[in-house]
């Protein structure tokens, strides 16, 4: 491990990425976290930092899912909460105590790969038993768990068939009752849905969360699925160039995206340039002011984006008024829940994505004129 004198700096304000990259915590926090990280910074080659001064509190039964693209530190972060990567400084506490040097065998934490990493050669059965056998558990009490988490799992009377009879998703759920059958305090998943389709991968997500609320047990869940995260977890931490952007809740993190990175990662968004005329509105380059939440404190004459969401943006038939940009239909693509409208604003050169509920009656028809409107609580504004 490097000693601490010998530490890359964090990168020069040259090299750092464009946008905001303070950490927005939310504010549903609960005192005494489970974990800790603390000043946690992992580097490979004693150069590039893979995480930087990484802080982090996992609160006690929380689903907590670390999301980002790949190269972010979300992974990396995972296997050192594990114990198979040690970090290059920084504490890890589990329960207050530190567990930065605690092999991973000895963390008791359960743990879910993307490929299962089942014994072929043995049931399922005994692939759930196999953390009890090592830990020395006695025969009657390895089999009332192993009956218990397979129930848990819904594979009831699968027990003495092998991985290879089971499908994807089945076979996911014999690492999810291996993970849970010596009833740990932690599970960590690093993308455990990848290898399945996409309606199977829709339903499992459903039968996690479902899982995670019965148990109480806390789940930390890797994923580079915006959706996954959304649709599971309590909170998210989004991660990018080793730093996490955003902590908060799911809510808060797709409604109120801290900064341009986090907005563009998150779900979908209609993006507008142009320049910050006053402490909440944009100037754009047709001179039309445009009104939002001026995010991250962009300052007057400054080159600004305004993000809004698909869902948010309301369409008028015509005319104008205020925070209203005129667009034309490109395109209405049917989603079967709703109609997707692909919009060209009327510079001619930025584009605007519309969702649209069916129950909205007669939709505009590719070539006609519409009136966009942007609901200023909902534009947000973030410096370039």
């Amino acid at each position: 491990m490097l000693a601490p004198s010998s530490l890359p700096s964090p990168l020069p304000s040259t090299a750092a990425p464009s946008f905001d990259v303070r950490p927005v915590v939310s504010s549903r926090t609960v005192a005494t976290p489970l974990v800790s990280f603390q000043g946690v910074q992992k580097t490979y080659d004693g150069v590039h930092l893979v995480v930087r001064q990484l802080d982090l509190d996992i609160q006690r039964g929380e689903f907590l899912t670390l999301l980002g693209p790949s190269g972010s530190g979300k992974t990396t972060t995972l296997m050192m909460l594990a114990g198979f990567e040690s970090p290059t400084s920084g504490e890890i506490l589990l329960d207050g105590k530190p567990i930065t040097r605690t092999p991973p065998h000895k963390r008791q934490f359960g743990m879910v790969f993307q490929n299962y990493a089942l014994f072929p050669h043995l049931t399922v059965g005994q692939n759930v038993a196999y953390p009890l056998t090592v830990r020395k558990v006695t025969k009657d009490e390895q089999a009332r768990r192993v009956a218990k988490a397979l129930a848990m799992v819904r594979l009831t009377g699968m027990g003495e068939r092998l991985p290879s009879q089971l499908s994807g998703g089945q076979q996911q759920r014999v690492a999810l009752a291996r993970a849970l059958v010596f009833e740990p305090q932690l599970v960590l998943m690093d993308e455990p849905l990848g290898a399945l389709d996409k309606q199977l991968r829709e339903h499992m997500q459903i039968e996690l969360k479902e899982l995670h609320r019965q148990l109480g047990v806390t789940f930390v869940f890797v994923t580079h699925d915006q959706g996954e995260a959304l649709t599971m977890s309590d909170r998210v931490a989004v991660f990018n160039d080793g730093v996490i952007q955003q902590l908060a809740a799911v809510d808060d993190m797709y409604e109120r995206p801290s900064n341009r990175f986090v907005a563009g990662f998150i779900g979908d968004s209609t993006v507008v340039t142009g320049t910050l005329e006053s402490g909440d509105a944009m100037r754009l380059p047709d001179g039309r002011l445009l009104a939002g939440v001026n995010v991250n404190g962009a300052k007057i004459g400054s080159a600004v984006e305004a993000c809004v969401r698909p869902e948010r943006i309301l369409v008028r038939p015509g005319g104008s008024g205020g925070n209203t940009l005129q667009a034309r239909v490109d395109g209405v693509i049917y989603h079967g829940d709703h109609l997707r409208l692909l919009c060209t604003l009327g510079d001619g050169r930025t584009g605007a994505s519309v969702k649209l509920p069916l129950a909205d009656g007669v939709p505009p028809q590719a070539g006609q004129t519409v009136t966009l409107e942007f609901p200023p609580a909902l534009t947000r504004i973030y410096s370039l």
